[in-house]
């Protein structure tokens, strides 16, 4: 079993920054693939950006990159996403979400692949 808590949500301008954090617990963090995913109201739920288990390969969703940067500090068993350049259409609850993984297996993308998830961190950008 993972545990997983997010923080760092908050209420920002359109163009400002924020950074999140998901504290894991439970299990040997290096041996899980990390992701963050998203959920406005209404619609279903995204990835944003995962990370694989080695943390030397990245991958993210097509309406974030370039903004938003997804790393891992093992040290700490915690997963960020830096966000900058915020949007309105990026507000959602964010959540973090982990799955056991090989050292070569490719970034997990999708909600199946993903078998823990956290409760999730409220963003709000204001236009």
């Amino acid at each position: 079993q993972v545990q997983l808590v997010e923080s760092g949500g908050g209420l920002v301008q359109a163009g400002g920054s924020l950074r999140l954090s998901c504290a894991a617990s439970g299990r040997t963090f290096s041996n899980y693939a990390m992701g963050w995913f998203r959920q406005a109201p209404g619609k279903e739920r995204e990835f944003v950006a995962g990370i694989s288990v080695s943390g030397g390969r990245t991958n993210y969703a097509d309406s974030v990159k370039g903004r938003f940067t997804i790393s891992r500090d093992g040290a700490k068993n915690t997963v960020y996403l830096q966000m900058n350049s915020l949007k309105p259409e990026d507000t959602a609850v964010y959540h973090c979400a982990a799955d056991r993984a090989m050292y070569y297996t490719p970034v997990h993308t999708t909600v199946n692949e993903y078998e823990y998830w956290g409760q999730g961190t409220q963003v709000t950008v204001s236009s």
